[in-house]
């Protein structure tokens, strides 16, 4: 290749370069209004956007993957936690998190309701835009982060594509489950594969309490709950106790401000819908086993 030759390639490389640029650039712009659900942008949005900028929370928390990683990544929060606990949280965190006891110090900002309820709305909004897997780690929140975290991102995709009740995708390290399997194999997929995930917010190892408590022993303990007089729902039996708190969690609150506010529990109430009757017998007998 002589100079000119050279010269030529150069330029016309530079050339391809800046067009394919330029061509990915308007196609990005071009699909933000949709990846963004632009259309929900709404004042108390950005009004809860200013409230996250106004207190500082990107200096401990990520959204997006920007931020400080010294707290939680909070790009997925409101899908995963909800308005009645996010609002609780705000209000008071120390009602949640112990600092000696759980080593997190998450200080009260002493937030008004109004900005509360705009921030909630900031990051519902955030929940909602379609970051396509960004980012491929996100800092866990409990547990477990997105819904079906220990998914790879593609598995996480087919997730979100399934029909309600539809066969979901294995986290790799878990035991492949096939419709003949034992009702107790089949819930225990079932936990880590809902959306949300159980384990998201619930441990099955005894004293190890997320967002939610514990479930190691579930059974011995709703026996007990269903014989001290004080239970308030109508389960007759150990399995419907655990089947009601599955699809109507408030038909009975576990003590404690970090599992309910104002007789509303914080654990989604979106499972009677989201989960086929089958799949709530399977759970119901998954859980039934740790006793």
């Amino acid at each position: 290749m002589n100079k000119r030759q050279a010269r030529i390639f150069a330029l016309a490389s530079t050339g391809v370069a800046v067009l394919a640029f330029l061509l990915l650039t308007l196609d990005s712009h071009r699909q933000f209004p949709k990846l963004t659900n632009e259309q929900n942008l709404t004042p108390q949005v950005v009004r809860g956007k200013d409230v996250w900028h106004k207190y500082n929370c990107i200096n401990c928390h990520t959204i997006f993957g920007e931020g400080a990683y010294y707290a939680p990544d909070l790009t997925k929060i409101a899908q995963q936690r909800g308005e009645p606990y996010l609002r609780a949280y705000m209000r008071d965190p120390a009602k949640f998190y112990d600092e000696q006891r759980h080593r997190r110090l998450m200080p009260r900002q002493d937030l008004s309701e109004t900005e509360i309820t705009d921030l909630i709305a900031f990051l519902d909004w955030v929940s909602r835009v379609d970051n396509q897997g960004w980012p491929p780690r996100p800092i866990l929140v409990a547990g477990s982060s997105l819904p079906g975290a220990d998914l790879t991102i593609d598995q996480q995709k087919q997730v979100a594509a399934a029909p309600a009740g539809g066969k979901a995708p294995q986290a790799p390290a878990a035991r492949p489950v096939q419709s003949q399997d034992n009702p107790i194999a089949l819930g225990q997929a079932v936990f880590r594969s809902a959306s949300p995930a159980c384990m998201a917010c619930h441990s099955v190892a005894p004293g190890v309490n997320l967002a939610g408590p514990s479930l190691a022993g579930v059974a011995a303990r709703a026996q007990q709950i269903l014989g001290s007089g004080g239970y308030k729902g109508r389960a007759k039996d150990v399995a419907g106790y655990i089947r009601e708190s599955i699809v109507d969690p408030s038909a009975h609150l576990v003590p404690g401000d970090m599992y309910s506010a104002n007789g509303v529990s914080f654990m989604p109430n979106t499972y009677g819908k989201s989960l086929q009757p089958d799949q709530v017998e399977q759970l119901v007998a998954y859980l039934t086993s740790l006793k």
